[in-house]
């Protein structure tokens, strides 16, 4: 079992590595610190399923490091939920197909909103209704699940969680974020002693 471990292991890391780079995360970048840190939106992400869970992971780390985020559940936002947008939010939409019903209709329902509302996307299929509706569209790559299946959302959601790091990071460096800008947002627990010592140390 150790051996199937290391490639299952090995193929995860192979699709990060093929992870295409592009201009897009510059524009998304641009697009948070200008929506969120100058204009004083909020950036709201939203997927159905694993890329879901995947969506509301990112909102909490951007909040835990200075861009206020939110997750909107798409089906939720058809009951009364998409109340929680407001004039310059951002939104970050996350589909594998990218054909995800339920966030393409969020399409809509948010420019019936909000009509100059802008997003951002990460989907493997560029030609998708949801990729060309992306202000900045960030491919996965499309990479083969190591589900034994090839259906069960496992690499795909590795390479979705990466690419939202590469996100919040890029954004940290560019609003300035400090360990001291850090603690005052973990008062509590490890990370919090750690950011509290770190601060100290900045002054």
């Amino acid at each position: 079992m150790i051996h199937e471990l290391r490639e299952i292991i090995q193929k995860e890391v192979e699709a990060l590595q093929q992870i295409p780079l592009s201009d897009s995360y510059e524009k998304a970048v641009q697009l948070i610190v200008e929506q969120v840190h100058t204009k004083k939106g909020k950036l709201v992400t939203s997927g159905m399923g694993k890329a879901g869970q995947i969506a509301s992971n990112i909102a909490t780390t951007f909040s835990s490091t200075g861009t206020t985020a939110c997750f909107l559940h798409p089906s939720e936002a058809q009951h009364g939920d998409l109340g929680i947008l407001r004039e310059n939010d951002l939104m970050l939409l996350i589909s594998n197909s990218g054909k995800t019903r339920e966030i393409i209709e969020l399409i809509d329902l948010a420019r019936n909103l909000i009509p100059d509302i802008r997003f951002i996307v990460i989907t493997s299929n560029p030609d998708s209704l949801l990729a060309q509706s992306a202000d900045a569209c960030l491919l996965t790559g499309n990479p083969q699940e190591v589900c034994t299946l090839g259906l069960t959302p496992t690499t795909s959601t590795t390479v979705m969680t990466v690419i939202g790091d590469l996100l919040v990071v890029e954004t940290m460096k560019k609003i300035g974020f400090t360990a001291s800008d850090y603690a005052k947002r973990h008062h509590g627990g490890y990370l919090g002693t750690i950011s509290r010592m770190q601060s100290q140390q900045e002054k």
